[in-house]
This record gives C-alpha cells, sequence and structure tokens, in this order.
C-alpha cells in the first residue's frame, strides 16, 4: 500500500511540473519578435464559423497580420488552412476574402487550402515555394507560437513570430490544449 501511494505521488508531482514547465515554454514564444525582415508571412489558420465568419482567434491573427501587412507593403502572405468537417469553406479562403476586404491587394496573397494541423500549414506552405522557403514570419494566437516555431525549424524553416492575443472565452482551454500538442509534438516530431 505505501508503495502504489508513494508512486502515486511521484506520479502526481511529475505531471504537475511537466505542466508548468510546458507553460513556462509556451510563454516564453508568447511575445512578437518579427520586424519585417522576412518577405513571407504565414498566417496559420483557425476555427472558421458558419457562413464564412472567421473565429474570435482567427479574427485576431488576420487583424494582426492585417496591421503588419500595412507596415510592411514588400511582405507576401501565405494564408495556410484546411477544411474542418465542420467547416463550409477552407479557412485559407475565409482569410483571404477579410485581408482583401480589409484592402490588402489580392496579388500579395497566396492560399495553402490542404492542411489540416500546424505541421501540414508549414509543410504545405514550404511546398508552394517549391520547397526553397528558408525564413518567414509566422502569424499565431500567443499560446500556438512555441510549437509553430519548433515545427517550422524542424522543416528548416527559420521564422520570427507575431503573437496575437488569445480570445479570453476560450485562453484557458486553450493553453491547457496546447500543453498537451506541444508534449505529443515534441514525442512524435510533428
Amino acid at each position: 500500500m505505501k508503495t502504489w501511494m508513494y508512486f502515486s505521488f511521484t506520479l502526481v508531482a511529475i505531471c504537475l511540473i511537466l505542466f508548468a514547465l510546458l507553460g513556462l515554454k509556451i510563454d516564453k514564444n508568447a511575445k512578437s519578435t518579427a520586424n519585417g525582415q522576412n518577405d513571407i508571412l504565414i498566417i496559420l489558420g483557425a476555427k472558421v464559423n458558419d457562413g464564412g465568419v472567421p473565429s474570435l482567434s482567427l479574427k485576431n491573427r488576420l487583424d494582426v497580420a492585417y496591421d503588419y501587412l500595412v507596415q510592411y507593403p514588400h511582405v507576401q502572405t501565405v494564408v495556410s488552412g484546411g477544411q474542418g468537417k465542420d467547416e463550409d469553406r477552407t479557412e485559407a479562403i475565409v482569410m483571404y476574402t477579410y485581408l482583401v476586404d480589409k484592402g490588402i491587394d489580392p496579388e500579395r496573397i497566396l492560399l495553402e487550402e490542404k492542411s489540416t494541423s500546424t505541421y501540414e500549414n508549414l509543410l504545405f506552405t514550404k511546398q508552394l515555394f517549391s520547397n526553397e522557403l528558408t525564413n518567414a514570419t509566422i502569424v499565431s494566437n500567443d499560446f500556438h507560437l512555441t510549437r509553430a516555431v519548433y515545427l517550422a525549424n524542424k522543416l528548416d524553416i527559420e521564422v520570427d513570430i507575431l503573437a496575437a492575443k488569445t480570445p479570453a472565452v476560450v485562453e484557458t482551454k486553450s493553453r491547457i490544449r496546447e500543453r498537451v500538442a506541444l508534449l505529443k509534438t515534441y514525442i512524435m516530431g510533428k
């Protein structure tokens, strides 16, 4: 009985420490570092609501990207995201429409519409450039950027980042879920 209690206590302690360490790692990359030096901006997709309305998380990403594109007119952008089972169109087309409606020149936007994960967002975006993409800026919500940077580096893409605020209504859930996703990425490699 004592051995079982000791084992249980140790396991809980390890899980709590791991949870805290992953949280610190996520917070480390939660601030923007982009300064216009990269010519390609990759906007990672997120949930699209009925009628092609971006979720709050995606809208925040798009608003940060829009401001950046206005500030750095030489930057081209890739909107990256396929169509989820519960979405009526691709995330990429929703992002494209949002940016064009706000005044971004359609010639500055490439669409990547096949991806269903962060790894695929980056892999398929790299393939749009015949695997020659070596530097880019990534836009995502602050909680998501550690994993995005890790995966970009695995694909030999050096990145800087633009952090979009995570909506308060999903922040706790997103940060907990991201810890699990980050751990899985470290174990599986993608």
